[in-house]
């Protein structure tokens, strides 16, 4: 009786476990398919779309900080405008920035060594606005290289943090061991980190050899910041839904969760990308 009972326990779990996988594929690909589309129709289509994703995951966010406002919504719509579709000011976006990488180091640092993060109970505000408006703030600005619509590096950035996740995934599920930061992601390894860090750098290749604009040291560096920064922003995320007791930010995407949950390391990521891409291009 026990050995049927295991048994059954065990076809049980793989045929939950191969469901998952294939709601996780269909829905990932429909996204991915979606985003792509946007990107190369139009950079109206393009902001639109990132505009609407900004509404969706900020919605999922305020729910997250236990924060109602429909300021924020206003910030968000005046920031994409001002600050990416049609820029006032350049000097305010170096300024936005330097701040707004100054606030995710500080998430950063919280995220290691405090146990709750203060800007989620008194300073709302400043995440809502220099961690999520500004993570699209800058994801919006960084196909606008050199002043001009380039499609083709926010595919291939989105890329590197795709395969980043995927390789993390696999290679976790398959070979982790070693946590990564177990008291805010359990599920996260080293190897999983490591993996995913090496995907993204064969990745890199790739995108050098099919879409080029930069040499291969830029993509491989970019391979690096996605990587590191991407999977410190899915770890902030983690820390903000342990705070708030949810398992997900939302249900949009089946076998994702919500917006949010597929965003978060693009969020934290492309300040670290753009203020790249803009050094690159001074240089050159």
């Amino acid at each position: 009786m026990e050995v049927v009972q295991k048994t059954y326990i065990c076809y049980y779990w793989k045929t939950y476990n191969m469901k998952e996988v294939i709601v996780r594929t269909i829905s990932g690909v429909l996204y991915i398919a979606i985003v792509i589309f946007s990107m190369f129709t139009s950079r109206e289509w393009f902001m639109g779309l990132f505009f609407l994703l900004g509404v969706m995951t900020l919605t999922e966010f305020l729910k997250l900080i236990h924060l109602k406002s429909y300021l924020a919504y206003l910030l968000l719509a005046a920031a994409l405008f001002f600050l990416s579709y049609n820029i006032f000011e350049i000097n305010a976006i170096y300024l936005l920035l330097i701040f707004s990488c100054f606030v995710n180091l500080f998430l950063f640092k919280d995220l290691l060594w405090v146990s709750k993060i203060p800007m989620f109970e008194k300073k709302k505000y400043i995440a809502v606005f220099f961690y999520l408006i500004s993570g699209f703030i800058f994801l919006t600005l960084i196909p606008m290289y050199n002043k001009t619509f380039t499609p083709n590096i926010i595919i291939g950035v989105f890329i590197l943090i795709w395969t980043n996740d995927t390789f993390a995934y696999v290679i976790g599920k398959g070979f982790g061991k070693r946590k990564l930061l177990e008291r805010i992601s359990p599920k996260k390894t080293i190897e999983g980190f490591i993996g995913g860090l090496v995907g993204a750098i064969c990745a890199s290749f790739l995108i050098f050899q099919y879409i080029g604009l930069f040499d291969q040291m830029v993509w491989i560096s970019l391979a690096l910041i996605t990587s590191v920064f991407g999977t410190i922003g899915d770890l902030i995320q983690s820390k903000f839904k342990r705070q708030a007791g949810v398992k997900d930010s939302g249900a949009l995407i089946p076998g994702h969760g919500g917006l949010y949950d597929r965003l978060d390391s693009m969020i934290y990521a492309s300040p670290f990308i753009y203020g790249f891409l803009e050094i690159v291009a001074h240089v050159s």
